[in-house]
């Protein structure tokens, strides 16, 4: 698993676009009017909405808080300090949960029983081995401090309990935010924006004229708050 690990972490941020790929495979649904009704529709897309934007948050708080550096050393699993504050207090991969649930939302969103039955696990699968694989280079790394850490907090499971007291002890960097996420908070936003339109139907009584208004107007304002928060990050404006 630990080699398993290695290898998808070199490789990682392309998981991503083959998992948004994979969305738009066609699918048997998971809820259906047959058996929900006619607005069967409501619950992918209240539930769907509600995990994928969860996920973000919990992504975005634990940035926020105290950042980690994701990116390895020469593609491989790198760390100079251990990092054990913030929402790292309250789970130990907060990020990677963050990414499971706005994949998971976005799933649901999709209405897809292959994407939730068959990426979903496989996803799961690859995340277990990455995460084996970091945990292998810590505790060679930092030893005793890693496993007191371990002992303490849980791999995938995120205790939210005391978690205002650790908000409001800490400085909430927004800029690092979106400094750091803006690249998959477009892509994240553009993937909703299009299944929402296009695979809810029901949202615009139809009317594709109006989908397409929408639809490029949304486009217009992604592509703004791209170009924008890029500017202020390279340019040195906002820093992180």
């Amino acid at each position: 698993m630990i080699a398993i690990g290695n290898f998808f972490f070199r490789y990682r941020n392309f998981l991503f676009i083959f998992l948004y790929l994979a969305l738009f495979i066609p699918s048997p649904q998971i809820f259906r009017e047959s058996e929900f009704g006619v607005n069967y529709y409501l619950y992918p897309l209240v539930i769907g909405l509600f995990i994928t934007i969860l996920g973000q948050l919990i992504r975005g708080v634990a940035i926020s808080l105290a950042y980690i550096v994701r990116g390895g050393l020469n593609k491989k699993v790198h760390a100079d300090d251990l990092v054990t504050e913030g929402f790292f207090n309250h789970g130990r991969n907060p990020l990677y949960v963050g990414n499971i649930l706005m994949l998971v939302g976005v799933g649901i969103l999709m209405n897809s029983v292959i994407f939730m039955c068959i990426f979903i696990p496989l996803f799961l699968f690859i995340y277990q081995a990455i995460v084996l694989a970091e945990e292998n280079f810590l505790r060679g790394k930092f030893g005793k401090q890693f496993d007191e850490y371990c002992a303490r907090v849980n791999r995938w499971w995120i205790n939210f309990s005391g978690i205002h007291k650790t908000i409001n002890s800490m400085a909430f960097n927004g800029k690092r935010w979106l400094i750091k996420e803006y690249n998959t908070q477009t892509v994240w936003m553009l993937g909703i924006v299009v299944i929402l339109l296009y695979y809810y139907p029901q949202l615009t009584d139809g009317d594709t004229v109006l989908r397409d208004r929408i639809g490029i107007t949304a486009l217009v304002v992604l592509a703004a708050y791209y170009v924008i928060i890029r500017y202020l990050k390279k340019s040195g404006k906002w820093k992180a």
